[in-house]
């Protein structure tokens, strides 16, 4: 019984994690092409030149730190909330997000080899992998029902949702 109470925050929980894990994914080659852009590829290197020769306890505070900076730029995001400016909180959280993850996925890049020398790091990142996993699995028969209800496949309902959505954006513009 708890178990199917609970199933709605499993997934709902393993689609955030999942968001993560796509923006993680998908940040990285937006930030290798900056870093091809503009000349961070000779930071990148002079980073894992100095990385090389840190402990990798001391490898983990330079994973980190980058990431302390945009803390105040989520603050000014949710300020901006409280305030009322919609708009310019929630493209200044999101941008905040976004570059978030795409700072940490370059400085894990470049960090990964001497973290996992840590054994309690491997173990925790297996287990991050796993988890990735697990919440695949659980999400991809719910993203691959819904791929089928958008395409109309199975039992039609897709096409009788899309006419009561239609009908209900007729009579949304109607209404004006």
């Amino acid at each position: 019984m708890l178990r199917r109470l609970l199933q709605p925050v499993w997934v709902l929980l393993a689609v955030i994690f999942l968001i993560e894990a796509w923006l993680w994914d998908h940040l990285e080659p937006i930030v290798a092409w900056f870093v091809s852009k503009i000349p961070l590829q000779a930071f990148k290197a002079w980073l894992a030149e100095r990385v090389d020769t840190l402990s990798p306890a001391m490898t983990l505070i330079v994973f980190a730190v980058p990431v302390i900076p945009l803390f105040p730029l989520k603050l000014v995001g949710f300020w901006l909330l409280t305030h009322e400016y919609w708009l310019s909180a929630v493209t200044t959280i999101i941008f905040a997000k976004l570059l978030g993850v795409g700072v940490t996925a370059f400085v894990f890049d470049v960090t990964r080899p001497k973290l996992l020398e840590m054994g309690w790091f491997e173990r925790l990142y297996e287990f991050v992998l796993t988890l990735r996993a697990k919440a695949n699995a659980l999400v991809d028969p719910i993203k691959r029902r819904i791929v089928e209800i958008l395409r109309g496949d199975g039992d039609r309902w897709s096409s009788r949702m899309l006419r009561l959505i239609q009908r209900f954006r007729k009579s949304v513009h109607e209404a004006r």
